[in-house]
């Protein structure tokens, strides 16, 4: 029997040697070649399992958002929402290393977004996902407007992770891990936002 050329690839290896380029050297860096030479496989071995590089950066997006979908649902969803907001919130911050790279990429997939649909498409329903669990928590919590709150919740974690990645001299980890209990604080005890 004849063994399949490529059966050492697998598209999950080569999304990670992806994340692993765009980390380092940014997303435009993430070319065929090196995500190759990353994965320690053949152009063709790449070429094989993703025939454009459009396929290859959405297959890797999608491999990176569901990541950090995976560590948001398996937060504890606990009897206090503030400590579950920021608990499943703080996932979205660089506050260690892998969340720092995370942030970066995410942010580099974020603005090619923009302009792909298909980027497009996964960003929308990455939020969606996390969006519709902020709303649940605060349902719970009984927070008038869970809908707007949860997406002012989830922008200013956001909006926090690119300042972040952008200036991390101004965003040290304590200031990030304040400003996110801050704003869940703010959310669930704040005025009414009509």
């Amino acid at each position: 029997m004849r063994t399949r050329p490529y059966v050492t690839t697998s598209p999950t290896r080569l999304a990670a040697a992806l994340l692993e380029v765009a980390a380092r050297n940014g997303l435009d860096a993430a070319s065929v070649r090196e995500v190759a030479n990353e994965a320690g496989v053949s152009i063709g071995a790449v070429q094989h399992h993703f025939p454009t590089k459009d396929e290859m950066l959405a297959y890797s997006f999608r491999t990176l958002s569901d990541r950090v979908l995976n560590r948001l649902t398996n937060v504890d969803p606990d009897i206090d929402p503030a400590r579950t907001l920021f608990s499943a919130l703080s996932q979205l911050l660089p506050l260690d290393e892998q969340r720092g790279s995370e942030v970066h990429v995410m942010s580099a997939f974020t603005v090619r977004a923009v302009t792909s649909p298909t980027l497009s498409a996964i960003r929308t329903a990455t939020l969606f996902t996390i969006r519709t669990g902020i709303a649940r928590v605060l349902i719970r919590a009984g927070t008038p407007d869970p809908e707007t709150r949860a997406a002012l919740l989830l922008s200013a974690a956001n909006g926090l992770a690119l300042d972040a990645a952008a200036s991390p001299e101004l965003h040290p980890r304590e200031y990030l891990t304040h400003a996110l209990h801050a704003q869940v604080q703010l959310v669930l005890d704040g005025a009414d936002a009509h």
